[in-house]
């Protein structure tokens, strides 16, 4: 359930033009830009993209980041671009900055195995290297695995599912991931082989077995980037919806909003199942998502979130 409200006939060329207006003069409309922009579908945002640079001979992103800049620019940047490229911007950010493993993951077991397909191209095509290969060159022992077994792997998507095997993984992740006297190896390969379905399953039976769910209490503030990056892979398989309400939850509160987990949750799920993530929200803050995004941000940045969320400023 998508937030993005947008036409469904447009002009390319009038809304090309439009933007070119927006840039002239004394100083840059960002209104008529959050306007545009914040109301169009991904198909006609590359439409409008490709009509400009027909007309102006100049590529639309690179004038976007010379007219706007700080949270507003960056968050324009990544809505414009096609979501395999955006998230293979977001793929590389995280292995240069080797702070955040946890969008790596996100990537790699949230999107469908042919959107991921398309990222790892997307990638190829943007860095001149593999996500595989950039991941293992910044990566080592455990961390390295579970990473580049998540963002290789290409997932059965059927509902089948096998019992038995449900019984003997939760263990086996128990053992691993709980105790921490199993093989993290063998941990690695239930969550980086079998179906979302599957592992749904296994994670159902050991709650069963356990009374516990495996994510409980699985990390603290000693927690390592495999530890984390684990917890992540289990949070996000088992419900993405509770996992990008707490990755938003965790950006507002934070002392100083963190700016890019918002712009990345807000940006990559308007077109797909923000909606879900805003009623989540809701259901566990009693607050609405735009209120609350609306009382930590500002200005254009602000208005052009609101308008991806569906809501006006």
């Amino acid at each position: 359930m998508a937030t993005l409200i947008a036409p469904s006939n447009h002009s390319a060329q009038e809304d090309a033009e439009a933007l070119r207006k927006s840039f002239e003069g004394w100083g840059t409309d960002e209104n008529l830009i959050i306007t545009i922009l914040g109301h169009r579908t991904v198909h006609q945002r590359q439409q409008i993209r490709r009509v400009y640079e027909e007309i102006y001979q100049e590529d639309l992103v690179k004038r976007l980041e010379s007219e706007i800049k700080g949270d507003f620019e960056k968050a324009v940047y990544r809505w414009i671009l096609e979501p395999a490229d955006r998230d293979a911007v977001l793929a590389n950010v995280a292995i240069k900055s080797g702070k955040n493993y946890n969008v790596i993951v996100e990537i790699a077991t949230i999107s469908s195995p042919e959107e991921l397909l398309a990222v790892r191209r997307a990638y190829l095509l943007r860095y001149k290297h593999s996500l595989e290969e950039d991941l293992a060159a910044h990566t080592t022992g455990h961390i390295r695995q579970l990473l580049v077994g998540l963002v290789t792997s290409f997932r059965y998507v059927g509902d089948e599912i096998n019992p038995k095997l449900a019984q003997s993984e939760a263990e086996i992740l128990h053992d691993a991931v709980k105790e921490k006297k199993g093989s993290y190896e063998e941990a690695i390969r239930v969550l980086t082989t079998r179906s979302k379905t599957q592992l749904i399953a296994t994670f159902n039976r050991y709650r069963e077995i356990h009374g516990t769910s495996i994510s409980k209490k699985l990390v603290d503030e000693g927690s390592n980037d495999f530890e984390k990056a684990l917890y992540t892979t289990i949070r996000s398989i088992n419900d993405h919806f509770k996992y990008y309400e707490k990755v938003v939850r965790n950006a507002i509160k934070k002392v100083g909003t963190d700016e890019d987990a918002l712009t990345r949750v807000v940006v990559s799920r308007a077109e797909k199942d923000l909606k879900i993530v805003s009623e989540v929200y809701y259901k566990r803050n009693s607050v609405l998502l735009e209120h609350a995004i609306a009382k930590e941000i500002s200005g254009d940045y602000k208005k052009f979130l609101l308008t991806l969320l569906g809501k006006e400023d």
